[in-house]
């Protein structure tokens, strides 16, 4: 049951694909993904660290990790906690704008 809802909210997800959306998640990195989901500081200095070191930044939100086109838009959020707003397309996340 917890699958076939986790799909649902995917397709979902996927579906609104062409309009701009919001979605609050966390900004990691390629290397570390989801480990950084709880935006301590912790993550915040691991995420920077690693983005520093050549890892494109990735956006979180649940167990989605989301490429993003436009990073130059997260570079002042790296590990923070954040409403997305913006356009997915498959794995990839357009971002328009970003609010903590």
């Amino acid at each position: 049951m917890k699958l076939l809802m986790s799909a649902v909210a995917t397709a979902a997800l996927f579906s609104l694909s062409a309009f701009a959306e919001s979605w609050t998640g966390t900004i990691s990195d390629a290397k570390c993904g989801k480990a950084h989901a709880d935006a301590s500081e912790k993550s915040m200095n691991c995420v920077k660290g690693c983005v520093k070191g050549g890892m494109a930044p990735v956006f979180v939100v649940g167990d989605q990790v989301f490429k993003i086109k436009n990073a130059d838009k997260v570079m002042d959020h790296l590990g923070h906690k954040v409403t997305v707003t913006g356009k997915l397309d498959g794995d990839t996340v357009t971002v328009d704008s970003v609010k903590m």
